[in-house]
C-alpha cells in the first residue's frame, strides 16, 4: 500500500471528485458512512458520544458522523469550534444536522467550556485531521487539552488533531492523544514513527473510494507492507526438487558463551526453506550446535573462542555474518578480509555492524545490495545521531542510496530502505518480539531466503514480514511477556501457511 503526504491526499481527493465524478459533499458522505461502520465495530452505540468539530472538512466528516449516530439513537453532543468561517462542506453538514436535531449543537467561538461528561462517553475528534499546517491555538488548543485530560476513550477522524501527517519537529504542542484513529484510505507516515505513533493509538485504514488511477499515477517513496504484497513473492516448491534446489546458506555466528545466537539463526534459516545450512563458529561451540540443531553442518574455526577466519565461499548461495560473533581483534580482522573478498551481497547483523561502526572504512568494502539489519542504537553507532525518527528516516534512505545497500532498521513497523530510494514499513510484529535473539532469527530467515535464490530486495521484504507474522501467530499460545525468540521460529510454519 502506498503512503502519501497530506498534500498528495488532497490532490487525490480532487482527482476523484473530478474524474469519478463525484461531488465533494458526496465523497464526504461516503467517508462518514465508512467511519460510522468502523465506529460501530469499535464502540457500543449505547455509549454517549461527544463530537468535537472544527471548521474544515474534517469537521464536516464529524458532523456527518454525528447525524448518522443520531439516526441510530446514540446520545450525541456536538461542540462546534470556529472563528466565524466554515468550509462549504462543513457548512452543508452543519445545516443538515441542525435540521435533524439542532439542540445537540453548541457553538464555541471565543471562550472554551468543556461540557460535563462521564467516563463512558466516547469523544470523537473532528477538529483538524490532516488539515492543520501550524500548531493549534486559542479555543482549538484548549479543546485538545481538555480532550487529553478527560480520561475518556477518543476516536480521531483521519489524523489526531494537532498532529502533522509527516514531520513533527515539536511534539510539545497541543496534539490529541487518540485511543483509536480512523484514517482515510492510506496510513499516515507519522503513525509509523516512534515519537509520534502513540498519538494515533490503534489505527485502521478505511477505504473511501479514492480513484484507482489517481493512486497508481501518484509517486511516493513510502509503502506499507501488507499480506497481499508478500503472497505473490513466495516461491512454490516443486515436487521433483532436492536439497540442492533450495541452496546452501553459510552463517558466521557465535563466540564463546554466545552459541545461542548461532543456534537461533541457523535453525531459522532451515525453517525458512534453505536446503543446506552451514554454521561457521568458534570451535568451543561444536557440541552445542551439533546437539541443538543436528540438521546444521558445523564448520569449526581454528580459534577456540572467536571467529577469526573463513575458507571456501564459492559453494554457498548466501552468507550472513554477525549473530553473537563478539568484537575481538581477530574477528574484526576477519570482517575486513571477508568483505574485501565477497562479490555477492551479504547479510550483516549485530557484532558485524558494531565492528564496522568502529572501523568506518569497512563500509566502503560492503558489496552492493548487501542487507544491514541494525536496531536504532546500532544505526546510531554506524551513521551518527539523528534529531528525531523522521530525520533518521531521511538519513537512512540517503545512505542506502549512496552505498547501494539495503538497510533494515528494526523496531515497531520495521523500516526497509532500498537502494532505489523506496522505503517500506512493516505491518506485522508485536512488542513481545522485543526479546533477546529475535534479531538473530531475522538474520537466519534472510539467509535462508537468499540461499533459495530470492533477490535481496524480495528477501528483505519477505523476511521482515514473515518474522513479524510468526511473532504475531506465536501469541496464540504465548503472551507479550512470555514470547521468546524460539517461539518466533516455531511460528514460521503457521506464517508460511497463512501466506499460502
Amino acid at each position: 500500500m502506498k503512503i502519501f503526504s497530506t498534500s498528495q491526499v488532497r490532490s487525490l481527493d480532487a482527482y476523484t471528485i473530478e474524474h469519478e465524478p463525484v461531488a465533494s459533499i458526496d465523497l464526504m458522505e461516503r467517508a462518514a458512512q465508512t467511519i460510522f461502520e468502523a465506529y460501530a465495530k469499535s464502540f457500543d452505540l449505547q455509549r454517549p458520544a461527544l463530537i468535537v468539530v472544527g471548521p474544515g472538512n474534517n469537521g464536516g466528516d464529524a458532523l456527518a458522523l454525528a447525524r448518522i449516530l443520531v439516526w441510530v439513537n446514540t446520545d450525541v453532543q456536538v461542540l462546534l469550534l470556529h472563528n466565524g468561517k466554515l468550509s462549504p462542506d462543513c457548512e452543508t453538514n452543519l445545516q443538515s444536522l441542525r435540521n435533524l436535531k439542532a439542540e445537540i449543537i453548541t457553538e464555541i467561538t471565543d471562550s472554551f467550556v468543556f461540557p460535563n461528561i462521564n467516563k463512558e462517553t466516547v469523544i470523537v475528534d473532528g477538529i483538524f485531521g490532516s488539515g492543520l499546517s501550524r500548531p493549534a491555538e486559542g479555543i482549538f488548543a484548549e479543546s485538545i487539552e481538555h480532550i487529553n485530560r478527560s480520561g475518556c476513550e477518543v476516536a480521531s477522524i483521519d489524523v489526531p488533531s494537532g498532529l502533522n501527517g509527516e514531520h513533527n519537529p515539536d511534539i510539545s504542542v497541543p496534539i490529541v492523544k487518540a485511543t483509536r484513529t480512523f484514517t482515510l484510505q492510506f496510513p499516515k507516515l507519522a503513525f509509523l514513527l516512534p515519537e509520534t505513533g502513540f498519538f494515533s493509538g490503534n489505527w485502521s485504514v478505511l477505504e473511501i473510494g479514492i480513484h484507482p488511477e489517481a493512486i497508481s499515477q501518484t509517486d511516493t517513496p513510502y509503502f506499507f507492507i501488507e499480506k497481499k504484497d508478500i503472497q505473490p513473492k513466495i516461491k512454490k516448491r516443486e515436487k521433483f526438487s532436492h536439497k540442492g534446489t533450495y541452496g546452501h546458506a553459510l552463517i558466521f555466528a557465535g563466540s564463546r558463551d554466545m552459541a545461542g545466537a548461532a543456534v537461533l539463526s541457523s535453525e531459522a534459516a532451515l525453517r525458512s526453506g534453505a536446503g543446506l545450512v552451514t554454521v561457521h563458529s568458534a570451535s568451543c561451540n561444536r557440541i552445542i550446535l551439533q546437539t541443538a540443531v543436528p540438521e546444521v553442518i558445523f564448520e569449526s574455526d581454528n580459534n577456540e573462542n572467536y571467529i577469526s577466519e573463513f575458507r571456501d565461499l564459492k559453494k554457498y548461495n548466501a552468507i550472513a555474518i554477525g549473530p553473537g560473533i563478539n568484537q575481538a581483534n581477530e574477528t574484526a580482522a576477519f570482517i575486513k578480509d571477508i568483505l574485501a573478498t565477497c562479490e555477492n551481497p551479504v547479510v550483516l547483523d549485530a557484532d558485524a555492524l558494531n565492528i564496522i561502526a568502529a572501523n568506518k572504512d569497512l563500509m566502503h568494502l560492503t558489496p552492493e545490495n548487501s542487507i544491514l539489519t541494525p536496531h536504532p542504537k546500532e544505526f546510531e553507532r554506524l551513521f551518527g545521531k539523528s534529531t528525531n525518527s523522521y530525520d533518521r528516516l531521511q538519513k537512512a534512505s540517503t545512505i542506502a542510496q549512496t552505498h547501494k545497500i539495503i538497510i533494515i532498521l528494526k523496531g515497531a513497523h520495521t523500516q526497509i530502505f532500498m537502494p532505489n530510494g523506496k522505503i517500506y514499513f512493516n505491518s506485522t510484529g508485536n512488542a513481545g518480539m522485543a526479546t533477546a535473539g529475535s534479531g538473530d532469527v531475522l538474520t537466519g530467515i534472510m539467509a535462508g531466503l537468499l540461499a533459495q535464490g530470492y533477490q535481496p530486495e524480495d528477501a528483505a521484504l519477505i523476511s521482515v514480514f514473515l518474522h513479524g507474522l510468526a511473532g504475531d501467530l506465536a501469541l496464540n499460545t504465548e503472551t507479550g511477556e512470555t514470547l521468546i525468540a524460539g517461539d518466533i521460529i516455531g511460528g514460521l510454519s503457521l506464517a508460511f501457511s497463512a501466506l499460502r
